[in-house]
């Protein structure tokens, strides 16, 4: 019996492989390049002072801070990856317009990691792509429904909405469309499997999965407290 019902076992282990290895080596590169980096020393006195911490503890927080920074960059294309894994679905790839389409299903998608990943005045340039890709008659994704996915959203509910972020320049939201969709990445990963909670059940999986991509080595421990997490994100 597959480990989940819309993505092939060895997929789902070469896409938790992977991001496994961009963490290893983020984090060895995080501390061969260290001295290399400029470090804010009034930061770092101000850390180890007001969190009552020695130099060590801080020494070791802050190579993680910018592995972890490494890493959160690659995090939305593990999620663009298994979603393009999903039947009827491809994964463009980085240097494409779009980011995921369904020639079958007619949806062209933008995948971005966090709610907050593209500023609030570039939203309006966001829109304005989406619109240039399935409303001109040229275009061949014309009729297509183009979805802008936040996969950790702002707040913690669900939606599948019409997508009118403010334009600045213009001093007006960008018109309603309904081609021209936002949703939360819940939302996404139901409407692009097929199943109700997928999200939540590749969120369980991956501990088991981490550690067999890894041989035993990587162990995810207070899986109660993480899902803790998930909930508070994705509220049903």
């Amino acid at each position: 019996m597959p480990i989940l019902k819309w993505i092939s076992d060895k997929d789902l282990k070469s896409a938790v492989s992977n991001l496994l290895n961009t963490a290893s080596l983020a984090k060895k590169n995080s501390t061969k390049s260290f001295n290399k980096n400029v470090i804010d020393p009034f930061s770092a006195v101000f850390e180890i002072s007001g969190f009552e911490i020695d130099y060590a503890t801080w020494l070791k927080s802050e190579t993680t801070r910018q592995a972890q920074k490494t890493l959160q960059n690659h995090i939305g294309d593990f999620h663009q990856t298994i979603l393009g894994l999903s039947n009827s679905w491809e994964n463009m790839k980085t240097g494409n317009v779009m980011d995921l389409v369904s020639h079958k299903h007619k949806i062209i998608a933008e995948v971005k990691n966090k709610f907050n990943t593209i500023s609030g005045g570039k939203l309006s340039d966001l829109y304005h792509s989406l619109q240039g890709q399935v409303m001109p008659k040229s275009s061949r994704y014309k009729g297509y429904t183009a979805y802008y996915v936040a996969i950790i959203p702002k707040k913690p509910k669900r939606y599948d909405i019409e997508f009118t972020p403010s334009n600045k320049e213009e001093g007006e939201k960008c018109p309603s469309n309904k081609k021209i969709r936002e949703t939360d990445g819940a939302s996404f990963y139901d409407l692009v499997t097929g199943h109700k909670n997928a999200l939540e059940t590749l969120f369980d999986a991956l501990p088991d999965v981490i550690s067999e991509c890894s041989d035993g080595k990587y162990k995810v421990k207070d899986k109660e407290k993480l899902k803790e997490f998930f909930n508070t994100a994705y509220k049903h």
